[in-house]
């Protein structure tokens, strides 16, 4: 059983994750994450002495979180096509998300990219997992060009993402899911 200590350092962790999708990594303060858990500011240097350890904090959990997509995706099906299929899905799921804020990973990624190579280094770590991932499942389907191909499908899951933010259209995030999921046939129906 965790201790209270555990559930207050998870209840900062869980609001920084939220706000820094949200609103950014930058525009939000000690102070944004006190109110949002109740924790009084001055006992977050108990639990993480900077907002760096808070983000650092953040990616962990969002790898631990795609972790466990990317594994629910192989656990359904054997088939490589089929996994990119279901991963393809994570638009609709997350739909109400994207059209809102965009994508958590993305959005951290590129305003991290902006300010600060070591921040920026540590939010990739969720790009290059997911990286790893598809490019293993279009390896799986004996594509030869499998890192070319994961690099389209994220570029392209990631250009609708912020579409659909610009324009709050729910239409455009599922027709391009269709188009997506027709591409990712397209490539590895042989």
């Amino acid at each position: 059983m965790g201790t209270k200590g555990d559930g207050n350092r998870q209840r900062i962790i869980d609001a920084a994750d939220s706000l820094f999708y949200r609103r950014g990594y930058n525009q939000t303060s000690f102070q944004d994450i006190s109110n949002a858990t109740g924790i009084p500011r001055g006992n977050f240097y108990y639990y993480f002495k900077t907002k760096d350890e808070i983000l650092d904090a953040v990616v962990d959990l969002r790898v631990e979180e795609l972790t466990a997509l990317l594994g629910r995706c192989e656990a359904e099906t054997g088939d490589a096509r089929e996994r990119l299929l279901l991963f393809s899905n994570v638009l609709d799921f997350n739909r109400d998300d994207v059209i809102e804020s965009g994508c958590p990973i993305g959005s951290l990624s590129s305003e991290l990219a902006k300010d600060d190579s070591a921040l920026h280094n540590k939010s990739r770590q969720v790009f290059v997992l997911l990286r790893d991932w598809v490019k293993r499942q279009f390896a799986a389907t004996g594509l030869s060009n499998a890192d070319d191909l994961a690099m389209d499908l994220l570029a392209k899951l990631q250009g609708v993402t912020v579409i659909a933010c610009a324009f709050k259209d729910v239409d455009y995030v599922k027709r391009s899911h269709l188009e997506i999921k027709n591409w990712i046939n397209e490539k590895t129906l042989n």
